[in-house]
């Protein structure tokens, strides 16, 4: 019985295979002429609304057909697994060209016959990076003018099937599909494929990729985008290669073209931050051996003579100086004199990359057509969420027409009051988190402190593994995985608060979102590191008066050579740890759904598995998709300038995950999803005022941290003002820097247990007078000293690095001259063109006897060429 069963799935299979002529990777209508522009699928379930679902996509697809689109269904049997129907949609000519109009897109006029300009002379030294030039420039370069149906026969028409880009098409069809209605539901209207989706009318709506990525499409009139692409730049291998942005903006249209021109910049002035970065860090290990400090630490007479005070109550023992030997040496790897000087350049390199980024940003407007699209544009374009909400009409007083009007003014304040408790928890659950973490740091200290000084099998590892920087790692590890939990919640949270205020146009809905999970993800992945550079160790009091959290925990000390080392541990771990774990969620999660997907479809023969089925097959990029990526570039921005200054190699490891990055976003994007809807961006829109605000505050962070954090100005204060030695000035700084307390002196609640070698004294890190003086355990002079240094060299640094930052600003123009140029002189001959073609159609209609062609208007025609001429 199972063999008979087995015979007639083939003998299916076998007249499936002889009735389908066309190739699995076809992309046009069963007659092989008509191209299929969008699919939608849909599966005849067995729920209670199986007849309201039917009743849902017959209307709809009656009104789409009404539309002028054509529609082609392949039936259930003819699917993979038997369940899917799918719906194949096609736009012909006439739809193409009316909703061209409507959108406003850009097609030639006439092929560019401007110069190019000047080749640069390094190129020759860059031919190894280079793609060839028919992957790099796919098209000809064009004069373009947005279309109008009364002009047909100005533009570049060879092939109607072919003068609009797949990447055009699948835009037009996905802007019919989002406003195509389909019936009224509960006395509302009701349209949109979004709805659809959700309340599960279809289970799929996307357009097809044109060939399978590893191999080329059996059908001559396939462009075989997607195995350029694949081959010439999914690849690890070709990471050294440029991007062909050209061939990506046309196959996936400008935003995502955008997104990886901008990563691309982003991770070539990476280079040059981490070439200095290096060279900083090759600079304090080259000098760790001449650095006075550690020697005087590591000295058993200097530092093995010096009794430290217990790291916590009663159960620590008092310890000497040179068991953090170790410790000291590494810390000079970050604080030394290249760190203020890496902080500076840091600055400097952050406004030359932003400023250098609006110019290259500047040139691929001119590139791509974008020039004269604005915010303005995508401002006429509702979203279907917001016209299906919108209930009254309201009179615009510029235009003086009727336009839709969401809610009344007091609704929408109900609505805020609604939405600031949950935006107040979110900020408490932040708050509750940071406040867990620094708990758990001030109670581990303590049992660190006690189990290192105490458990013999610890003392090979304790000089390196100090309790300070033993409970920064274990922090920090447990930090991120709290920061990868609450990124989880917060994400969900801030689209449901943006989907509730139902923003009015596609670019402020992504603004909002922006916004709210910008600042969620700042709280949340760089809280840890501000309460380290900070905070940490500048409220602790001193032996006898310590400072308490919830007059429980000890606060935490830093370690005698300073805090820096563990800021950059900090840093360091959240930072690697979110890059290997975003990579790791981006290229396997995708695959591994993937491959689970198509498991049983690898069995079945080629002619089965259409080119509808393996894109269905794949996963959903999603309208918020680019959000994600540069929400992720971003956050890194941000730990590379503004904690900086405690770590030279931030650069390096971002320069290294970007190059990855590329690759992996390109290779997922390539091969592991469906193919998004192509939509146009001439900016990478919010995230620019983001970086700008960064920018600005990583000046600020950095000169606190210089200042604060590291141990640069004590030490600069000793050196001029309070040297001992003149022939080695620094020599004495560590004795210099600890202040002396009498053992006697401490209260019950600090004092250790145990004092076998029966110490009188103790020494901890702070300027305060010794016991035997009038003024017992007040700060010294040298401390307001110090103080006043580190404000004074804040005040300096900010104010010449911004200074340096403004002026470089204001010294390149945003736009290249060559750009602007040829923007003119394009502008110009478009017009022309324009003007002519405008005067020989009335020309024409004189010569006709057309009685509405008059003079005056000929005359009037001549003159916009002349003034068009003149500007």
């Amino acid at each position: 019985q199972q063999s008979g069963r087995r015979y007639n799935l083939f003998l299916k299979r076998r007249l499936r295979i002889d009735k389908r002529h066309q190739s699995k990777d076809s992309i046009f209508f069963r007659d092989g002429v008509r191209r299929i522009d969008f699919v939608l699928s849909y599966v005849d379930d067995l729920s209670k609304e199986v007849e309201k679902k039917l009743e849902r996509r017959k209307e709809f697809e009656s009104n789409l057909q009404k539309a002028g689109l054509e529609l082609e269904t392949e039936d259930k049997k003819e699917s993979e697994d038997g369940k899917i129907f799918f719906v194949k949609i096609h736009a012909p000519w006439e739809v193409l060209i009316t909703y061209a109009e409507v959108l406003n897109i850009k097609v030639p006029i006439k092929e560019n016959d401007i110069p190019s300009t000047v080749e640069n002379p390094l190129d020759c030294m860059l031919f190894p990076l280079r793609l060839p030039e028919k992957v790099m420039h796919p098209e000809p370069d064009y004069f373009t003018a947005p279309f109008s149906k009364d002009k047909q026969e100005l533009y570049l028409i060879n092939d109607e099937k072919t003068f609009f880009s797949p990447s055009m098409r699948n835009r037009i069809v996905n802007y019919i599909l989002t406003r195509c209605p389909y019936g009224t539901e509960e006395g509302k209207k009701k349209f949109g494929i979004k709805r659809l989706l959700n309340n599960g009318t279809y289970t799929a709506a996307y357009p097809l990729h044109d060939c399978q990525y590893w191999k080329k499409a059996n059908d001559p009139n396939c462009d075989n985008e997607r195995y350029t692409l694949y081959m010439e730049w999914a690849r690890f291998l070709r990471f050294y290669k440029e991007q062909p942005l050209d061939l990506i903006r046309k196959y996936y249209g400008e935003k995502i073209g955008i997104y990886f021109a901008w990563l691309g910049f982003y991770t070539e002035m990476l280079f040059l931050a981490a070439v200095v970065g290096l060279i900083c860090f090759l600079y304090g290990l080259f000098t760790m051996d001449e650095n006075m400090s550690s020697k005087e630490i590591c000295d058993p007479a200097i530092g093995g003579e010096i009794i430290m005070c217990p790291l916590c109550d009663q159960e620590c023992d008092y310890w000497r100086l040179n068991t953090t030997c170790e410790s000291s040496q590494y810390s000079h790897l970050f604080d030394n004199v290249a760190t203020l000087f890496f902080a500076i350049f840091m600055g400097i390199w952050v406004t030359l990359f932003l400023e250098f980024w609006k110019r290259r940003q500047a040139r691929l407007k001119y590139e791509w057509d974008l020039v004269d699209f604005e915010e303005e544009q995508q401002q006429l374009q509702l979203r279907p969420e917001y016209e299906a909400k919108c209930t009254q009409k309201k009179k615009n007083p510029v235009t003086q027409y009727s336009g839709l009007r969401l809610i009344s003014k007091v609704s929408y304040a109900k609505l805020q009051l609604y939405f600031q408790p949950l935006s107040f928890s979110q900020v408490s659950l932040i708050i509750a988190s940071m406040i867990a973490v620094i708990v758990y740091r001030l109670a581990v200290y303590a049992a660190f402190a006690g189990l290192m000084e105490n458990t013999q099998s610890l003392q090979p590892i304790s000089g390196l593994l100090t309790p300070q920087l033993a409970t920064s790692v274990t922090a920090s590890c447990l930090n991120f995985v709290i920061i990868m939990i609450l990124n989880f919640f917060y994400e969900r949270i801030a689209i449901w608060i943006t989907d509730m205020e139902i923003p009015r146009t596609h670019m402020e809905y992504e603004n909002r979102l922006t916004m709210k999970m910008f600042l969620f993800q700042f709280v949340n992945y760089y809280s840890s590191c501000f309460y380290v550079a900070f905070f940490k160790g500048k409220f602790v009091g001193y032996p006898g008066a310590y400072t308490y959290m919830f007059n429980r925990w000890r606060n935490e000390e830093c370690d005698p050579a300073g805090c820096l080392i563990e800021l950059t541990t900090q840093l360091t771990i959240v930072m690697a740890g979110k890059q290997i774990w975003g990579n790791i969620q981006e290229a396997f999660v995708p695959w591994i759904c993937n491959w689970w997907g198509r498991r049983k479809a690898r069995n079945n023969p080629e002619n089965l598995y259409s080119r509808w089925e393996q894109d269905h097959d794949l996963q959903t990029f999603g309208a918020l998709g680019l959000f994600y990526e540069y929400l992720e570039m971003v956050i890194q921005f941000g730990f590379i300038t503004l904690f900086v200054a405690s770590f030279p190699l931030a650069p390096l490891l971002a320069l290294m995950n970007n190059i990855l990055e590329i690759r992996v976003d390109s290779w997922k994007l390539t091969t592991q999803y469906r193919r998004p809807v192509a939509a146009k961006a001439h900016s990478i829109g919010v995230w620019q005022e983001i970086l700008n605000a960064m920018a600005i505050l990583s000046v600020v962070t950095n000169a606190f941290i210089v200042a604060f954090t590291s141990d640069m100005i004590p030490r600069l204060v000793y050196y001029y003002a309070y040297y001992e030695n003149e022939e080695s000035p620094m020599s004495g700084y560590i004795n210099n820097s600890l202040s002396v307390f009498q053992v006697s002196d401490f209260p019950e609640r600090n004092k250790p247990k145990e004092n076998p070698e029966n110490f009188t004294i103790c020494r901890y890190r702070d300027y305060r007078y010794p016991p035997d003086h009038e003024r017992k355990y007040l700060h010294t002079m040298q401390f307001w000293h110090i103080l006043a240094a580190k404000l004074a060299f804040i005040i300096i640094m900010e104010h010449v690095v911004f200074l340096v930052k403004f002026f470089v600003a204001w010294m390149i123009p945003d736009v290249p001259a060559d750009v602007k140029a040829r923007i003119k002189r394009e502008k110009y001959l478009t017009q022309k063109i324009l003007h002519e073609y405008e005067l020989e159609k009335l020309k024409e209609r004189l010569c006709q006897g057309d009685k509405r062609a008059t003079e005056k208007e000929f005359i009037a025609t001549e003159g916009r060429m002349e003034l068009s001429r003149a500007m």
